[in-house]
């Protein structure tokens, strides 16, 4: 699929404060004059900021790690998960379509998402809220069908539960992320047929939603509310190396 910048772009773009602090401890992770490698992550961060991905962003993120426009520009166009045009205010749906996902029922989502956004994929609906398009395989074929806003997972869905879904998030609730039939990650839907002592004690949640749920980092991330900086790394990353001292020197070498 052919994929180009927006006709239309902003005069400018920054990170807020708290955005641009994560994103130069991004920077430390990887070694001097390979701060490139943290393009994706940037990129994702301004995304989750604005929504989606203009050239003025492009163009930030590329004079923040040295890299040439054209290089952050192949990265943007190559990936889906990137938006390149304005989209839906309160979530953009990527459905999967994909064999597992199509047998399960994705054409269904599809039709919601002609019915309740917009005819076409790409189109912001009336009130500015949503948008949608159909992806490839998203790799949660034991869930299928299933719809990705950001970076969540809504699995196990029918048209009727994605039709409500849709209509939470229009009157500003936020579903939990995850299996939306009840079932815990991907179990049998029937339930467990072995290991059974693992039903006791367990968390409400699987890990990835529980992570989500506990910073509250699901969709409203998509209006630009900030959450808690993850940089575990930095700490010691930061701090500058100290050499070990040569034998028989006085001196740090």
């Amino acid at each position: 699929m052919l994929r180009r910048l927006h006709s239309d772009q902003p005069a400018s773009f920054a990170f807020t404060p708290a955005n641009l602090a994560w994103a130069e401890a991004q920077k430390t992770k990887f070694p001097e004059g390979r701060q490139a490698s943290a393009v994706i992550p940037l990129l994702w961060r301004a995304q989750e900021q604005e929504g989606w991905l203009s050239r003025p962003a492009l163009e930030a993120i590329a004079d923040m790690l040295g890299m040439a426009y054209i290089r952050v520009l192949e990265v943007a166009t190559f990936y889906f998960m990137f938006q390149l045009k304005p989209v839906g205010q309160v979530a953009h749906f990527q459905i999967c379509g994909t064999t597992t996902c199509m047998i399960c029922g994705a054409e269904d989502l599809i039709s919601v998402c002609q019915d309740k956004i917009a005819a076409k994929p790409h189109a912001v609906s009336e009130n500015g809220m949503f948008s949608w398009e159909e992806v490839e395989c998203l790799g949660a074929c034991a869930n299928a069908p299933m719809v990705q806003i950001g970076k969540d997972y809504y699995e196990d869905l029918t048209s009727d539960k994605f039709a409500a879904l849709i209509d939470d998030l229009a009157a500003g609730k936020v579903p939990i992320p995850g299996s939306q039939s009840g079932r815990y990650a991907a179990e049998p839907a029937g339930g467990l047929t072995s290991l059974k002592d693992y039903e006791t004690g367990k968390a409400a949640y699987n890990a990835s939603v529980k992570l989500a749920v506990d910073l509250g980092d699901t969709v409203k991330r998509i209006d630009g509310t900030e959450v808690p900086l993850l940089t575990p790394w930095l700490g010691k990353a930061a701090k500058p190396k100290v050499k070990a001292k040569a034998k028989g020197s006085k001196k740090e070498a």
